[in-house]
């Protein structure tokens, strides 16, 4: 059965509330695949919290670990679970454009 885009939606709304794990994942896009360690030379934060906030992150699907040499793990970004989210915002979105619309053009009406 295939994973509620709700759900999916709200993992990655909660993960992104948090600019330390905006900053991750904008490193992350910039320059690649990376180890606690390479993020928390690049980043004002010590390693451990690089490596809680890029468990958070794995939870929510939006990065994926891969072993790399020494047993180190490498994170790489997996844009899957945003996707989601935007095609739920996208829905939302829908939803509320008409009544919108309905409500310019009536108080329009008004003036």
């Amino acid at each position: 059965m295939p994973p509620d885009p709700e759900a999916v939606a709200e993992q990655v709304f909660a993960a992104l509330a948090d600019p330390t794990r905006r900053a991750i994942l904008a490193e992350l896009a910039a320059r690649g695949p990376a180890t606690a360690t390479d993020l928390a030379g690049r980043l004002p934060i010590t390693r451990q919290a690089i490596a809680k906030h890029l468990g958070l992150l794995s939870d929510a699907g939006l990065v994926a670990g891969e072993p790399g040499e020494r047993r180190r793990v490498r994170y790489r970004l997996d844009s899957a679970p945003m996707r989601v989210a935007q095609q739920f915002l996208a829905a939302l979105a829908r939803d509320w454009d008409s009544p919108l619309a309905a409500l310019q053009a009536h108080l329009n009406r008004e003036e």
